[in-house]
């Protein structure tokens, strides 16, 4: 029978011999002193291994101790510790799809405890710690976190996130196109400080404080410039949020939403309005102006006519006279204006064939360039003698560039360089001849017609086609030739636009479509 500590003894070798969880017992020189020896592991590759046996070779098969062993370590340090192993049966050294054992080590001094014997001595022991389940936690927990870490790389708004120091942890691509900074140098180098204006960080993290401005450590729909590696600045919406830890702040985290290219559409939209008002108040003015037009054609008429008379039938002094041919002069004036406002008012046939572009500017030019007011000016011609011909009305088009190379010659008050170039758009924004093209209008010819003189002053830039406006002095000038220009190119489907250039001057651009369609003349 069995008594007394035997019996607690007996269940408790018992326990030990039938655990799942494999126990060896070894001598410091790596002798296996005692296992339960459980020949089920599946890295049990010799399983007649026994005691006396060095535990590397029985256990593993290898001729040398685990490079990752807890045994190990515990005669370094002599202190336990809990190592996991990847088992490769040729090499001793992790190899990926091996299997893998966790094993937990702890020293067992000599003479330990009530079961001392005279052989006891001090030893290790080392217990299985295989734990399949762990091992599958861990790899769905690398899994997602890999997936977590593509789906923030993949979003298309910038994520950064920064410890309470400043220090970014999370930098996506995003990020990179937003601020200019690779994520190497995001990580390693950069304060999140330093992707705002100075003063601006301090002023978002007081607005997420404050909760405000879409919750208690929230802040939603902020618009900020974002600064980057170049000095320049990014409009963005930002979205940024505390992250909190057992009610500690911990880091911070925003969404970068880049609004360059919506402002880009923005303004293209703005440009397209006021085109369209632009349009439409041309119309409105062109049905008023030819109504006026024929209402003042009749007594102005009748004005020149009977001073006409009274010059020639009566026997005036010479101050009569005088006034009557002031009066003279004055109408025929007010009758030209009126001519003007009926061509403006698009009363007048037009005639559209297929011309040559080139030869109407060049036809243009051959009626200027003996003028007095082009003596000291440069004239510069470069036409693309790819250009089609096109369906435009000559005498209208004339009329188009002879406004706009007038009024370059005034601006230069007669002394400068005017340079009239022709070109189509080719492949990748690049003209026929070789050089940018400043539009980039599929199936249109373009003209552009540049100054050197001193611009046109920007407050009256979105203004100067509007009609009888002008800078001109009275009596210099009806304020309705720009107006005229602008409606004859819409009138062909085309656009007139002009723009101050970089260097020096204004630059008058016209484009016109290669073919005709539904034109409204």
């Amino acid at each position: 029978m069995i008594y007394g500590n035997q019996v607690e003894n007996h269940y408790l070798l018992k326990a030990i011999e039938t655990i799942k969880r494999q126990i060896i017992i070894i001598s410091y020189d790596y002798k296996i002193l005692a296992s339960n020896c459980n020949p089920n592991k599946k890295y049990f590759l010799n399983k007649s291994s026994k005691e006396g046996e060095i535990c590397y070779h029985a256990l593993f098969n290898f001729d040398f101790p685990c490079k990752n062993c807890p045994a190990t370590e515990v005669k370094k340090t002599g202190k336990p510790s809990l190592k996991r192993i990847f088992i490769d049966d040729q090499e001793n050294e992790c190899k990926e799809n091996n299997f893998c054992a966790c094993l937990y080590a702890y020293p067992m001094a000599a003479n330990a405890g009530d079961m001392a014997c005279d052989s006891d001595e001090a030893a290790i022991v080392v217990l299985d710690f295989d734990l399949p389940s762990l091992f599958k936690c861990d790899e769905k927990r690398v899994t997602s976190n890999s997936f977590l870490r593509n789906l923030i790389n993949s979003a298309a708004d910038g994520v950064i996130a920064a410890d309470m120091t400043g220090k970014i942890i999370i930098f996506n691509k995003a990020a990179t196109e937003i601020s200019g900074y690779s994520r190497k140098e995001a990580l390693e180098h950069l304060n999140i400080r330093d992707l705002y204006p100075q003063g601006d960080a301090y002023k978002i993290m007081k607005k997420m404080r404050s909760g405000d401005y879409g919750g208690n450590g929230l802040l939603k729909g902020h618009r900020q410039l974002s600064v980057r590696k170049d000095g320049s600045t990014t409009p963005i919406v930002l979205n940024a949020s505390i992250v909190y830890e057992d009610d500690k702040e911990v880091a911070s985290i925003g969404f970068f939403h880049d609004l360059r290219e919506a402002k880009r559409l923005e303004a293209e939209i703005e440009k397209m309005q006021i085109q369209l008002l632009q349009a439409e108040k041309m119309s409105s003015l062109g049905k008023l102006a030819a109504g006026v037009a024929h209402q003042l054609n009749n007594p102005l008429g009748g004005i020149t006519l009977f001073t006409q008379l009274m010059l020639e039938e009566y026997d005036l002094n010479s101050d009569a006279r005088e006034d009557l041919l002031k009066i003279q002069r004055d109408a025929e004036r007010c009758s030209a204006i009126v001519k003007e406002l009926l061509e403006f008012a698009r009363q007048t046939k037009r005639e559209v064939k297929l011309q040559n572009i080139n030869k109407i500017v060049g036809r243009t030019l051959f009626l200027l360039r003996n003028q007095a007011i082009f003596q000291n000016i440069q004239i510069i011609e470069k036409y693309d003698p790819n250009i089609p011909e096109i369906p435009v009305d000559m005498q209208q088009l004339n009329h188009v560039f002879m406004n706009i190379i007038l009024n370059a010659a005034d601006s230069m008050e007669g002394s400068g360089v005017l340079e009239i170039r022709t070109f189509l758009k080719g492949k990748n924004g690049i003209s026929s001849d070789g050089v940018n093209i400043l539009h980039d209008n599929d199936g249109m010819v373009h003209i552009t017609i540049a100054d050197t003189g001193p611009g046109i002053p920007a407050p009256i830039l979105p203004n100067i086609f509007e009609p009888f406006f002008t800078t001109k002095e009275e009596g210099k000038g009806t304020g309705l030739g720009l107006s005229m220009a602008y409606g004859i190119v819409e009138s062909h489907q085309g656009k007139l636009t002009a723009e101050n250039r970089p260097e020096r001057g204004a630059i008058f651009s016209i484009s016109l479509p290669l073919k005709k369609e539904n034109h409204q003349f």
